[in-house]
């Protein structure tokens, strides 16, 4: 069989999101293999799609990596963990040096660099793509970030650039860096998410305790998605607020169990941020926050406890733009402490990562895509950022919307309306701009229990005071 006649590229696990991945595939031109454990599924898709585009569908493994031209472009969608390794060691006797294989599942990225280093040496490429978008953007076009060496992207990039989404004609999708590089941004992107679907429902509900009744909340999120809010998740926002239960026909969202779930990317995004040593406290608030929401006997044990009555007594249109300049202001926060970590752990994992790529392939296809992420790529392309904070045009939108921001937590707190996420962006913001922190007492306190000792402001050198004993300082070696 002459190369012209073999699949360009194969997709392994034909679940819902590996599906509509090989329909976007073959929806582009490609030739696609297909393979699934279970051969009920590779059946189902060509029975329903098999007309749609040029598939070849494998009864087993060794025919369908017999069915790629070289080198072999095998992108896996099973579930994270064993199965993918399980995955994995099933091809590994039928592949060739030089073939690529890619996860373009949700693994935790030191997954992704054990098996980038386990399958190069066996001369094969490992490729640990982030797809966001959902089943949509699967089928669509995704945002996509592959992570792993230069080489492969050399033969996967045109492919997968092809079926990505667009933006003013550019693809979202990007070389991100070596080994666990594309898992690494794709998780702190699902990190950006939380933060940002948390600071939407808590506009929600202070909007709701000012009185406004649903209905009115969707005309103000739909109003914000044509400014600088615009955003797929403020888009869908108004969406489901106006939708109707189908049973009751009461606003869908009141008959919803306020309890959220959570898959683990939020959760990975803090854990790690900790070893890192990066402070991202508006994306741990809100993995929090929904943590809280599924406790109902703590939430049941508590329901007595006093406090404000939640009543909003501010004038509603004040209060409406009050609530939209906190919630552009916590975005921004938690987009700063997503970069602040991807930037970060580039320089502990020597990974070269462009931050004004990462944000260019986010304007589209992902699910936080926002009018916002222009301006992020545009600042990191043209400043030299520690923090997007810093950006002359983030500083200024920061100081129109501070005021706003400010009145929006303060009303909340003294109602009784929970904003730990708005709350959270803003003590961080308050944090990072201030001359001097409290850390001083902190540092004398760990100094006088463990002997950890201090530096001082005005000299080097570390020190230690004999707390205990004549109360003098001490310059240690």
């Amino acid at each position: 069989m002459s190369n012209s006649d073999l699949a360009q590229v194969g997709v392994v696990g034909l679940a819902v999101m590996g599906s509509n991945l090989a329909r976007n595939f073959a929806s582009k031109g490609h030739s696609v293999a297909l393979f699934n454990r279970t051969q009920a599924r590779t059946d189902e898709l060509m029975a329903d799609h098999g007309q749609d585009g040029d598939f070849r569908p494998a009864t087993t493994v060794e025919e369908f990596v017999a069915s790629l031209e070289r080198p072999r472009r095998i992108i896996i969608m099973v579930k994270a963990g064993d199965a993918t390794d399980k995955t994995i060691e099933s091809l590994l006797p039928h592949l060739e040096e030089g073939d690529i294989v890619v996860d373009g599942g949700n693994a935790h990225y030191a997954d992704t660099r054990r098996r980038e280093e386990y399958l190069r040496g066996k001369g094969l490429h490992f490729v640990g793509a982030g797809i966001s978008g959902g089943e949509e953007g699967a089928l669509n076009g995704p945002s996509i970030m592959p992570g792993g060496s230069p080489e492969s992207y050399a033969a996967l990039g045109p492919l997968l650039e092809n079926i990505s989404a667009k933006y003013d004609g550019e693809p979202c999708c990007a070389y991100i860096g070596t080994d666990g590089a594309g898992h690494f941004v794709k998780m702190v992107h699902n990190g950006i998410e939380y933060a940002d679907m948390q600071f939407i429902a808590e506009a929600y509900d202070v909007l709701r305790a000012a009185g406004l009744d649903t209905t009115q909340i969707a005309d103000v999120f739909a109003e914000w998605n044509t400014g600088d809010l615009d955003s797929f998740l403020i888009e869908i926002t108004a969406k489901v607020l106006r939708k109707a239960d189908p049973v009751t026909g009461k606003p869908l969202v009141d008959v919803i169990l306020d309890q959220a779930g959570q898959k683990g990317t939020g959760r990975w995004t803090v854990q790690i941020a900790l070893e890192l040593g990066v402070p991202v406290n508006t994306i741990g608030e809100s993995v929090f926050a929904r943590s809280t929401s599924s406790h109902p006997d703590l939430r049941e044990a508590c329901r007595n406890l006093p406090g404000p009555s939640r009543d909003l007594t501010a004038e509603q249109s004040t209060l409406v733009e009050d609530v939209r300049q906190a919630l552009w202001a916590s975005k921004v926060v938690a987009y700063a402490q997503g970069l602040d970590q991807i930037r970060t752990a580039a320089k502990e994992y020597g990974w070269e990562i462009n931050i004004a790529e990462v944000a260019k392939i986010w304007r589209a296809g992902c699910i936080i895509r926002a009018r916002l992420l222009e301006r992020i790529r545009s600042e990191y392309a043209e400043n030299n950022l520690t923090t997007l904070l810093e950006a002359p045009s983030i500083v200024e939108g920061m100081g129109a919307a501070q005021d706003g921001w400010r009145r929006t937590v303060a009303q909340a707190v003294q109602a009784g309306i929970p904003t730990p996420g708005f709350s959270a962006a803003l003590g961080y913001y308050d944090s990072v701009r201030a001359e001097r922190l409290p850390a001083a007492l902190i540092q004398a306190q760990r100094d006088y229990f463990g002997a950890h000792t201090y530096q001082r402001v005005d000299g080097p050198g570390t020190f230690h005071i004999e707390w205990t004993a004549d109360g003098s300082q001490t310059q240690q070696a």
